[in-house]
């Protein structure tokens, strides 16, 4: 159940004039009241032919003409609207329990507290079988405003315990970090003028598809400029930027002007401070696992980077501050990915803007790494190769599903559903990425002893998992994967147990092809020198000898996977 409180209004007849009327689109029938402050000798234009919008409105404003004739100064705020919407699949209500539900949500607002003989003036009028609409006029009988602070909390939980009480669908209870619902003159007017969104929608994904270019709030607003967005920036004498508002071209007011949206109003998080704390933080220090030995594209180093959200999660303000830096680098991911990939990633940046934020304020400096990667990746004109981009989407994959997870430990409900929406996108972009990436390797997998000997280390790195990943349909590809990194001078034992220890695979749809990402991954870097170690260890501790097996090493590239079997040592 929904229950959106709208802005106060001052028209009590315009609003009567509506819920009596046929609507917009002839979706009113039988219109009347069916609960009120004082039903007896109510005017009800729906029930009685001799009553009218007029006689019901001024019955209503009786405590605000009161007040402005006492007081000289007219209340211009003083109608609250509250329409009421049970969910499409709910059974009907009937009139009787909608008057219970209306006479609870005024009480939960204050508009009608329970004993409350002074209180304001109200009625629940129902035109439809899923909905009602509460209308209020607040000035109290005794001539004072009623208390509506927080009115919107209550109400809210008003509603989630009537849910309970009548057997309809449960919503996730509030937590006052989501964005503004469009009103329904905003969505009126996109359908009028073609819109697919409404103007603040519209304006909130180009903001957000412009952060991961920024790397402080004037570059921001000068990229937003430059794409033909609508910039007001509001500054101090000095010239320091203290605000911002946007406006979509085309999106005009009656009088022909540009309207403006500030930052806030589109979204909690788009506000000039909050903007700022995100994008002008400080030069990250290098990643200790920075790849120095070969050069390394953004794609792959996104990948890397995504290392330390894992590694992030304990502290709740650091945790925050990394998801919220991962909805950057999805997003920088949709705008690079390839045409057929661009669906289903803008739908995945869409969706985990609500788990962006939450109640805990993000230590933003903690995630400087992961936000470098992703206006690295916004920035680069190389695109990436099958096997990188399926590395990385593989790897968004894993990190929202540790998002969801956290946000979930959290009781972050609507956030931890918005990343579960989140995955759902991503997982699709992943299987269709991965399609010619497995294909490939698969072409190129070993002969049948060398695969049975890479299925012997499968088993002794990863016991508890062999079955499932000996028998995924990607094994074929795992164990070219696994071929292909001990010709580079890898061992297939250790990087199966380091590539088990990044993710868990219990809960992986195909172990196997978690494998491939972690251990393409891993294993760019070349393999350490055995030489080279030993002669660091005689230099430090004289007479000290390797014991090591599988000390052979195979120069990268040295030996195909058709012949493969041939160079394995200290079996």
């Amino acid at each position: 159940m929904i229950a959106a409180i709208k802005p106060a209004g001052s028209n009590t007849r315009g609003l009567l004039a509506y819920l009596y009327g046929p609507g917009r689109h002839d979706e009113h029938t039988d219109p009347h009241i069916v609960a009120g402050f004082a039903m007896l000798g109510m005017p009800d234009p729906g029930r009685d032919p001799d009553a009218t919008l007029t006689q019901l409105a001024r019955h209503l404003d009786a405590p605000v003409r009161l007040r402005n004739n006492e007081f000289g100064k007219n209340v211009t705020d003083h109608v609250w609207h509250c329409p009421v919407r049970t969910a499409p699949e709910d059974r009907h209500l009937s009139d009787t329990q909608w008057a219970d539900i209306a006479q609870r949500i005024v009480e939960a607002a204050g508009i009608a507290p329970p004993g409350d003989d002074l209180a304001c003036r109200w009625i629940a009028v129902r035109h439809a079988d899923d909905h009602i609409h509460i209308l209020a006029t607040t000035v109290r009988e005794d001539g004072r405003r009623p208390r509506l602070h927080d009115s919107g909390i209550r109400v809210g939980d008003a509603c989630r315990q009537i849910e309970t009480d009548y057997g309809l669908r449960q919503l996730k209870k509030g937590d006052r970090t989501a964005g503004r619902r469009p009103t329904q003159a905003e969505m009126h007017k996109a359908q009028r003028l073609g819109w697919e969104q409404t103007s603040r929608d519209w304006l909130q994904d180009r903001i957000r598809a412009a952060i991961p270019h920024a790397s402080n709030a004037e570059e921001l607003l000068a990229y937003l400029e430059a794409d033909g967005i609508a910039v007001k920036p509001r500054r101090g004498p000095s010239g320091d930027l203290l605000g911002y508002a946007v406006g979509r071209p085309g999106d005009l007011n009656t009088d022909g002007e540009q309207i403006f949206h500030p930052g806030g109003k589109i979204a909690p998080d788009l506000t000039l401070p909050k903007l700022k704390a995100r994008l002008e933080t400080t030069a990250p220090e290098e990643h200790p696992t920075a790849r120095r030995d070969q050069p390394a594209t953004p794609w792959h180093q996104a990948t890397g980077a995504l290392d330390t959200l894992h590694q992030g999660m304990a502290d709740a303000p650091h945790a925050q501050a990394h998801i919220t830096a991962l909805g950057d680098l999805i997003e920088a991911t949709a705008q690079r990915a390839p045409d057929h990939l661009q669906v289903e990633l803008r739908a995945a940046s869409r969706a985990f803007a609500r788990a962006q934020r939450s109640q805990i304020r993000a230590e933003d400096q903690a995630a400087t790494i992961l936000r470098k990667a992703a206006r690295d990746l916004a920035h680069t004109a190389t695109g990436p190769d099958g096997s990188a981009l399926a590395t990385l989407l593989a790897a968004l994959v894993w990190a929202t599903i540790v998002a969801a997870r956290w946000h979930e430990a959290k009781n972050h409900a609507h956030q931890a559903e918005a990343a579960r929406q989140t995955l759902h996108h991503l997982q699709a972009a992943a299987d269709r990425a991965f399609t010619p990436v497995v294909g490939g390797l698969a072409t190129r997998r070993p002969n049948a002893q060398a695969s049975r000997t890479l299925a012997h280390d499968v088993r002794a790195a990863v016991p508890d998992h062999a079955d499932r990943i000996l028998t995924d349909p990607a094994w074929p590809a795992l164990a070219t994967v696994l071929a292909d990194a001990e010709a580079g001078g890898h061992k297939p034992h250790q990087l199966l147990k380091e590539a088990a220890a990044q993710r868990e695979l219990t809960t992986a749809r195909q172990p196997a092809r978690v494998l491939i990402t972690r251990i393409q991954h891993t294993s760019r870097n070349p393999a350490p020198n055995p030489r080279a170690e030993a002669a660091r260890r005689r230099s430090t501790t004289a007479g000290t000898r390797s014991s090591s097996s599988r000390q052979h090493v195979v120069p990268p590239g040295a030996v195909s996977t058709s012949s493969y079997q041939n160079h394995r040592h200290g079996r």
